[in-house]
C-alpha cells in the first residue's frame, strides 16, 4: 500500500526513533526531559504501527512482541540480508557451473570470467578446494 504525500511527510517526521534513542527521565524529571520522553514514545509507537501494518501476516506474528521500531527493523534488516546472501551464493553457483566457453571467445576471456565468479563465491564464504575450482575452469 503507497502512502500519499501528506502520510509520506508524516512518516518522516517519526525517523528519529530510528536513530536517537528513546530519552531518559531523571528521578525528577524536568518539563522538557518528560516532553522528549512522551515525544519519543509516542512517535516509536506511531513508527511500529506503520512498519507493522506494512508486514505480511507471518512476519507480523514474529514481530508482534518487539518494543521499539529500531527493534523491529534491525530484526528484518537480518532476516532479509540472510535471504539475499544465501539467495546471492546458490546464483553465483549456479553462474559457475553452467558457465561455458562459446567458441570464437578468448581462453584468456573465459579463465578470467570463471576466476571472477570463483572469487565472488569465496567473498560469499563458499569453500572450494583449488583442484575443484581448476576442474571446473577446464
Amino acid at each position: 500500500m503507497a502512502l500519499g504525500e501528506h502520510e509520506s511527510t508524516k512518516v518522516k517526521g517519526f525517523k528519529f526513533v530510528l536513530i536517537e534513542e528513546c530519552p531518559v527521565k531523571s528521578d525528577e524529571p524536568t518539563d522538557d526531559e518528560i516532553k522528549a520522553y512522551d515525544k519519543w514514545v509516542k512517535a516509536d509507537e506511531i513508527a511500529r504501527c506503520y512498519i507493522f501494518a506494512s508486514m505480511e501476516n507471518v512476519l507480523q506474528h514474529q514481530h508482534h512482541s518487539m518494543t521499539t521500531a529500531y527493534d523491529m527493523l534491525e530484526s528484518l534488516k537480518e532476516m532479509f540480508e540472510e535471504r539475499n546472501h544465501a539467495a546471492k551464493q546458490t546464483d553465483m553457483k549456479e553462474a559457475l557451473l553452467s558457465t561455458k566457453m562459446v567458441e570464437g571467445t578468448s581462453v584468456r576471456e573465459y579463465v578470467l570470467k570463471m576466476m571472477s565468479l570463483l572469487n565472488e563465491l569465496e567473498i560469499l564464504g563458499v569453500v572450494i578446494d583449488k583442484e575443484s575450482q581448476v576442474e571446473m575452469v577446464l
